[in-house]
């Protein structure tokens, strides 16, 4: 296959990206791609070793929008005082330790797992009211989609009426970064960020005056207050990528968790038979069916990666879908084994200094979900025929639906 045809692979068609992933891995590892101006990077320890070394590729463009903004976005969110910038993955040292080191003192295992019950609660309601709506159902918009929302702003202290909002968005600020609009397509969204920065710095104003609060602002704010070296607009840059990342990844593991089991139903009916199996089945699904499949990275000196020369000021783009499904590392790679032993080596929350503060929140409400899931739905069965399509993007594999049905 001629290096013209890029192996197959089309970095915004998420349907099926993994023969080309196969395809790279084998051929051309590193591989220039001029149609977005990256190196795509596709072998497991390659792309641990980028990760790794954040001196040579840092994550200062993992944010950047990958088409860059036209001039009325532009305009709408310079008057509309859009300043949000990165919580941390964009962020490189000494800026990134210095807020890494407050983030983890509020977002502790303490912070969220008392919240666990509430997510328990929540997941049962959904459940109730999918089943009791009639078939058929749809996991992503019966459960994934609001449950991560409540999580979050209930981690936050924001109330769950702002959901619609939130999910509009979240949806803008993924479209404006990760996704090829146009000029005239991104004036909605730069509206959108706009009240989107507003109600973050809201939020943390709120807190600040009416302190005492329980929630991980208040914690932030109250670091701050004790001395800790973090401002009210790097809260609210945290505030604004949290509530982003910490329900929209989660939705789409949530909804690949049982698109993935149910594609294969002896895996779902073996955790209906024994739940102590779910946090492996749920590592096995963020290797095979990982929320986000590629990030970002720029060469801030000429480097080198697998023998090829990175110049400085290149972009790296990290295939960490291709990666899980490296047999260097992974046996078997395109089979889906809940059982495997080292599922949990996979990069879907990335290395290193920047792997995804947020993790086991994400794996705890998975955990929850499937367990609840597996209990009230034992015959769980995805639609037959169903077509289940992903939104196009660079980065995020987010699946449109998962309709099933229940009944004998």
């Amino acid at each position: 296959m001629s290096a013209t045809t890029h192996h197959g692979y089309e970095p915004f068609n998420m349907k099926d990206p993994f023969p080309a992933y196969a395809e790279l891995r084998r051929e051309e590892p590193v591989m220039f791609d001029e149609r977005i101006g990256y190196y795509v990077v596709s072998r497991y320890d390659d792309v641990k070793a980028t990760f790794e070394d954040w001196e040579s590729f840092s994550s200062e463009n993992a944010q950047a929008p990958v088409r860059p903004m036209g001039a009325p976005a532009k305009k709408i969110m310079e008057e509309g005082g859009f300043t949000a910038y990165s919580g941390l993955s964009a962020r490189v040292p000494p800026e990134h330790t210095r807020l890494r080191t407050v983030a983890s003192k509020a977002f502790t295992p303490r912070r969220y797992k008392v919240l666990e019950p509430a997510i328990r609660e929540n997941v049962d309601i959904m459940i109730d009211k999918m089943l009791a709506a009639g078939e058929p159902g749809d996991i992503l918009s019966d459960i994934a989609n609001d449950l991560p929302t409540i999580t979050i702003l209930t981690l936050f202290g924001v109330p769950i009426s702002r959901i619609p909002e939130i999910k509009k968005w979240s949806a803008s600020r993924a479209l404006m970064t990760w996704a090829e609009l146009t000029d005239e397509e991104q004036i909605p969204h730069a509206h959108n960020l706009v009240e989107y920065w507003n109600f973050c710095q809201e939020v943390v104003a709120n807190n600040k005056a009416n302190p005492g609060q329980d929630n991980l602002a208040a914690d932030l704010l109250k670091l701050q207050a004790e001395g800790n070296d973090i401002s009210d607009h790097e809260i609210a840059s945290l505030l604004y990528s949290m509530l982003f990342a910490g329900h929209e990844t989660t939705t789409t593991l949530i909804s690949n968790s049982l698109r993935m089991l149910l594609t294969n139903p002896e895996t779902y009916q073996a955790l209906v038979e024994d739940p102590e199996k779910i946090p492996g089945a749920i590592d096995e699904v963020l290797r095979m069916a990982g929320s986000i499949v590629a990030w970002r990275r720029k060469a801030t000196r000429d480097a080198e990666i697998a023998g090829v020369k990175i110049p400085e000021g290149s972009g790296v783009l990290l295939l960490m879908g291709s990666a899980n499904r490296d047999a260097s590392v992974f046996e078997n790679p395109d089979v889906f084994d809940i059982g495997r032993e080292n599922a949990r080596n996979h990069m879907s929350f990335g290395y290193g200094i920047h792997f995804c503060l947020g993790n086991l929140l994400a794996k705890l409400q998975g955990k929850v979900a499937l367990e609840e899931i597996t209990k009230k739905i034992p015959t769980l069965r995805l639609m037959p025929g169903a077509d289940i399509n992903f939104i196009e993007n660079l980065s995020f594999r987010v699946p449109t639906s998962v309709p099933v049905e229940w009944t004998k």
